[in-house]
């Protein structure tokens, strides 16, 4: 009999302090929403020296930026860099990007 409950108070202990040791979730950040539309599909878009993707996955997905300045650069073969500073407020409503990439001459 000693032998069995052994492994049961150890698992009941167990199971209190996995419940009570979970990490503490962070409180949620306060975001803006970044859209944008146009430029090459195969695109790059970069946030703040981040790859974030393709410019059709940012397209259709968008992006959450904290508040604050934002260095958006957008950049694919055969056509000059796009790049442009936004400020993320928080209560403005979405940042909305038109991206026209110009092709670079032969």
């Amino acid at each position: 009999m000693k032998g069995r409950v052994q492994p049961l108070v150890i698992a009941a202990l167990f199971a209190v302090c996995a419940a009570a040791c979970e990490p503490a979730q962070a409180p949620a950040v306060p975001t803006v929403s970044l859209r944008v539309a146009g430029a090459p599909a195969d695109s790059t878009v970069i946030i703040d020296e981040n790859v974030m993707g393709t410019f059709d996955f940012v397209a259709a997905h968008g992006v959450a930026l904290p508040p604050g300045k934002h260095r958006i650069t957008v950049h694919a073969s055969g056509y000059f860099p796009w790049d442009h500073e936004v400020e993320a407020k928080l209560g403005a409503g979405p940042i909305h990007l038109q991206v026209a990439l110009i092709p670079i001459p032969d």
